[in-house]
């Protein structure tokens, strides 16, 4: 692809609310060519003195040639110093926002420690970007301390991402982060509960028996008290033809109910 080419897509990530589908759209189409190009643009973007090209260019950096096909970064080590630099150097919010989002796709345990710090920012919006980052290291010692702690945020969808990245994405076990994910079952934000009962069910933790139960005779079942009974039952989710009330029963007759 020609410069000019690259520069017209950039330019089209300016266009419209950050928001739009648009801009995202030539953001994704940055990202899919992954070129030295685009890095080199995008890394200049990144040190730019408006906030949206900031924005912008970290956005693109955040997962340069990520495809289906390509798991990882184009550049991982360049990206990481730019943007680790950015999340620390950074005063705007979107700039920022996206610093945060960008080191959760490059996929370097060393951001762990720096998107820490965020865990309690003022901003909600920050802090559910710090929430989704983490997530990308669900085991990590100090995520789990964080994503713990941010499961008790007063905002309900940073409740939620934190709830399903330290008790859905991660493995650790401990009596502290059961208690943590049981609190959550009577979350007012309906997803955070849901999540929590997964994670509850994944480790195997019968407290959660009752609200799987109540969940599964819901009019309408969810597919996460699906995935809940099913991993406490140790059988596979993708068999359509059972009911709630075939789970239920399977759960009254395997725990003795």
């Amino acid at each position: 692809m020609v410069i000019s080419e690259i520069e017209d897509l950039f330019a089209r990530t300016l266009e419209g609310d950050y928001d739009d589908d648009a801009p995202w759209e030539a953001v994704q189409s940055l990202r899919k060519i992954g070129s030295r190009e685009v890095f080199d643009h995008a890394a200049n973007w990144a040190e730019s003195a408006q906030p949206l090209k900031r924005a912008r260019g970290l956005d693109v950096l955040a997962q340069l040639g990520k495809t289906a096909e390509h798991a990882s970064n184009s550049f991982p080590q360049e990206s990481y110093d730019l943007v680790s630099k950015a999340l620390q150097d950074e005063q705007e919010f979107l700039p920022l926002r996206s610093a945060i989002a960008a080191l959760g796709h490059l996929d370097d345990v060393r951001a762990v420690p720096l998107l820490a710090q965020f865990h309690s920012d003022p901003n909600a919006e920050i802090r559910f970007s710090v929430a989704c980052a983490l997530g990308s290291f669900p085991n990590d010692p100090l995520s789990v301390r964080t994503l713990l702690r941010m499961t008790g945020d007063v905002d309900g969808e940073v409740r939620d991402w934190a709830t399903f990245g330290v008790g859905v994405l991660g493995d650790a076990d401990s009596p502290e982060l059961s208690d943590s994910l049981y609190l959550r079952l009577e979350d007012s934000n309906s997803d955070a509960s849901e999540e929590a009962v997964v994670g509850l069910a994944k480790r195997h933790d019968l407290r959660v028996l009752p609200k799987v139960i109540d969940l599964l005779g819901q009019p309408t079942v969810s597919s996460r008290a699906v995935e809940a009974a099913c991993l406490l039952l140790g059988m596979s989710d993708d068999d359509e033809e059972l009911s709630g009330q075939d789970y239920v029963n399977a759960l009254r007759q395997r725990f003795k109910l």
